[in-house]
């Protein structure tokens, strides 16, 4: 049985407030991915980053809470109307599922925990319903009440606690849609409801976050309620116990005036009770100093002194504590994007703020969550007392659409309708290697849906638009690779210092670096089209880093100049394919007819078109592969049928000159209309053994056919299905390795599925034919994608002379997938082949 073992995962948080969670216990973190659950140990020593997505939920999973005092229980909720709980389970440390609660009838959207009683949490959905549950000695849920809210709104935020001097009474504390927050308790010695007992008005936008905290360690204390609202404002409030009202609320700061003029802050006091104590609520404090939303505020929960983290739409993350001598709120640490310069709103900014920020278990650390997916991290350098950025993980946030390997296999390209495209690789230090995206070479405006690579520094994408574009790595980012991850691009000398793109373009333009000390003159007139951003002008030292570049860096100074497009469909990109020796791209587009159906080839030296393009398919071409000697191209397509074209060099005279150049023309060899019975989706070349050539294509027919013939045998021969592989889904990807095992006749193939499942087979393609199964066992329960396998690609390894064992050491399968994630797993394959599957011809 082989060993499948995941060396990177990585997959960008989705954009909700609630959706991510900090574990006390274990240090753990938590996130929405997707339809997913991602889980990340930010203070590993190793920098590894994601090491589990947990898959179940079948739309996206909007909020995630880790159940206070009970080790190991997750909760997450979803807009599939579900809530699961996860436990860890004690021998394998693995999460699983362990209950589905769906009573709910629309999406989830926030959870609620008490901070000091693990058997209880409350549930908020779009069905503007609030449900209370409780959670037995097995840590089975069962539900408790259903609140419907009245005046009706969708709540976005809950905040549950026990309240103070009662331990087994709680506040339930409701809001969202609307600028109200909703007070509910629950009277432990009256009714087991929860009751409408207090309105807090004073927001006038919607209320994005709440959170309860307890004033000091005294359980007697007050709690402190934070509300973070879209009016930019945060309010705090105050329940006390006791007939008199806290000496705070007897006067409002009268300062307050001058920064809300016309309006006067309300200071009622709400009463209520609970084991026939005397409750009030009461408004504490106004914190302004946020310019745009807020998404979220976190109570620090270690240390004497409150603490409060809030995360806004305007690039910013604020920590805020009493003044100890006047005891107003102040900022007194701010991280993120403070600029108001160009750029920090543009394609490279970082445009919708951050989305939630979050405490570490031991307040030293801080993360926030971006627009683009990716976690940033800051560490409290107590030395001097400033907060330090770290290392965060990144990830796409929409489908993957293609991936690629560089011709060496050093590094990892990957694409997606994120309009993004990311460079992946290794990060080596002493003994430690971690995976980690190390550039982001391009951030367009159109969705991006395939690319390849040409060469060790070169690579095509193709996207939403007509034409495909070619990028050149630049000097930065080739010096920062050769430093972090041991490999050097080709004629790094040649390669232009980096790359920007103008405000209001979507080409990458060349730049040169500047020196550190250099004045940046201001631009002459902001509305040039070609202005450049001020915010992404590359120093000479910004990349000459010691650790993988952080968010700001990779979506400001990791860009790659453009150096081509290529002109000629009339319809969007829909596949590209580099030949091996770089010398050709061949590319197609989205067609319903014969006449846009057909595959156009460009050479790489002038970028001109080899005319006339190659017609053989009616519908789009879903996949075109080049063989690895570029003799063959490969198209396969929605109308069901692949097509063969043959290489065919002609000597033809240059234009009136003595010497005489080759022109590489393909012409149709051979097709099939019929290859499938349904589109065929995706194809691949299995490496030349013998004379045999062989390739295997894969059907929404939820079949993989694999095709040969002699190359002896003539035109007449042709392709023959020597063996069929059924699957129980529609298949969407394959690849084959590109080298022979040590007998020189069997290979991997490794087949994805449109329900995310991928199996890996060994094919004998010289010969017999057969097909095994191999098993593959993988760490992980949940070892699949939660949605479509879009692309499969092997690690290019080294030639079919090399022994089994340096080989097997060596596979790494890439998986891109449609729910936003990129996985590498090694594979370590035993000596057997698993249970030989019967090799069916067609």
């Amino acid at each position: 049985m082989a060993q499948a073992c995941a060396e990177y995962l990585a997959a960008g948080a989705n954009r909700h407030p609630s959706a991510a969670d900090w574990d006390v216990l274990s240090g753990l973190l938590a996130y929405g991915a997707d339809r997913n659950v991602a889980l990340w140990q930010p203070q590993n020593e190793t920098s590894k980053g994601v090491y589990a997505l947990l898959s179940g939920h079948t739309d996206v999973v909007n909020a995630i809470k880790f159940v206070p005092e009970s080790p190991g229980l997750l909760l997450s909720g979803s807009v599939d109307k579900t809530v699961k709980i996860w436990r860890k389970d004690p021998t394998s440390e693995q999460y699983i599922c362990t209950q589905t609660l769906s009573d709910h009838q629309n999406s989830i959207n926030c959870i609620g925990v008490s901070s000091r009683s693990p058997k209880i949490f409350v549930t908020g959905s779009a069905d503007s319903m609030v449900k209370v549950w409780a959670l037995d000695d097995q840590n089975v849920a069962s539900l408790q009440q259903t609140i419907t809210i009245t005046p009706r709104f969708f709540p976005l935020s809950l905040a549950l606690s026990n309240l103070a001097g009662a331990p087994n009474s709680y506040v339930l504390a409701v809001a969202g849609t609307k600028d109200i927050i909703q007070l509910y308790i629950r009277d432990s010695t009256k009714t087991p409801d929860f009751k409408l007992q207090a309105i807090l008005s004073g927001h006038e936008g919607w209320i994005r976050s709440l959170e309860f905290t307890q004033e000091s360690f005294d359980p007697k204390s007050d709690l402190i309620l934070a509300s973070a609202s879209q009016d930019k404002y945060i309010r705090l409030w105050r329940i006390h116990q006791g007939k008199e009202l806290p000496t705070a609320a007897a006067a409002a700061d009268p300062s307050l005036g001058a920064f809300l003029p016309g309006k006067s802050l309300s200071n009622k006091a709400h009463r209520f009770k609970a084991d026939d104590l005397d409750f009030s609520a009461t408004f504490e404090a106004l914190l302004l100093g946020h310019e745009d939303w807020i998404y979220s505020t976190r109570w620090r929960a270690v240390g004497g002194k409150l603490q409060l983290l809030s995360a806004s739409a305007d690039n910013s993350l604020a920590i805020w504590e009493p003044d100890e001598a006047t005891g107003v709120w102040i900022t007194v640490a701010r991280m993120g994007e403070i600029s108001a310069e160009k750029g920090s709103t543009t394609a490279t900014g970082s445009t919708g703020g951050f989305w939630t920020g979050l405490w570490s278990p031991s307040g030293e650390t801080v993360v926030c969550l971006g627009r683009t997916g990716c976690w940033r991290l800051w560490d409290h350098d107590l030395a001097a007392d400033r907060w330090v950025q770290g290392v965060g993980i990144s990830g796409h946030t929409q489908s993957v659409t293609g991936i690629a390997w560089s011709k060496g296999g050093d590094y990892l390209l990957s694409t997606s309708s994120d309009q993004t495209t990311r460079l992946h690789a290794k990060w080596k230090r002493d003994d430690l290697v971690s995976w980690h995206e190390m550039a982001r070479p391009q951030i367009h405006g159109y969705d991006l849906n395939c690319i390849d690579s040409l060469g060790a520094s070169k690579f095509v994408s193709g996207a939403d638009e007509k034409l495909l574009r070619v990028f050149n790595e630049p000097k930065a980012v080739a010096n920062m690779l050769r430093t972090l991850c041991g490999f050097s691009g080709s004629h790094v000398e040649d390669m232009p210092d980096a790359a920007n793109m103008p405000v209001l373009g979507l080409s990458n333009k060349a730049i040169e670096a500047v020196d550190d000390d250099q004045e940046i003159a201001p631009q002459g007139n902001p509305k040039d089209r070609n202005a450049l951003d001020p915010a992404s002008i590359v120093r000479k030292s910004t990349l000459s880093l010691d650790h993988p570049p952080l968010e700001d860096q990779l979506s400001r100074h990791t860009l790659w100049p453009e150096i081509e497009k290529l002109y000629g469909h009339g319809y969007e990109i829909s596949a590209l394919a580099a030949s091996h020796d770089g010398s050709l791209v061949a590319t197609a587009c989205k067609a319903t007819s014969i006449d846009h159906a057909v595959i156009r080839i460009f050479e790489t030296e002038h970028w001109h078109e080899i005319k006339p393009p190659l017609m053989a398919h009616s519908l789009t071409v879903a996949r075109l592969r080049f063989s690895s000697d570029d003799r063959f191209l490969l198209s396969v397509g929605r109308d069901r049928q692949w097509a063969v074209f043959q290489r065919d060099e002609e000597e033809k005279e240059a234009g009136g000159k003595d010497e005489s150049q080759k022109s590489t023309t393909y012409k149709l060899a051979e097709s099939n209309p019929k290859g499938h019975s349904r589109m065929i989706l995706d194809a691949a070349w299995a490496p030349m053994s013998g004379t045999v050539t062989a390739f295997a294509t894969a059907g929404r027919d939820k079949q993989v056919k694999i095709w040969a013939r002699e190359e002896a045998s003539t035109g007449a021969g042709g392709y023959v299905c020597k063996a069929t592989i059924a699957e129980d889904a529609p298949v969407t990807a394959v690849d084959f390795m590109n080298v022979c095992l040590a007998d020189g006749a069997r290979t991997y193939l490794a087949v994805g599925a449109e329900v995310g499942r991928v199996r890996i087979y060994c094919v004998d393609v010289k010969q017999a034919f057969s097909v095994a199964e191999l098993e593959v066992e993988y760490q992980s329960p949940y070892p699949y994608s939660s949605k479509a396998i879009t692309q499969l690609a092997w690690k290019p390894t080294g030639t079919s002379g090399e022994k089994a064992e340096g080989i097997e050491m060596e596979m790494e399968l890439a998986v891109a997938s449609e729910d936003s994630s990129l996985r590498v797993y090694s594979i370590n394959p035993s000596s057997s082949s698993g249970s030989l599957i019967e090799s069916r011809t067609c």
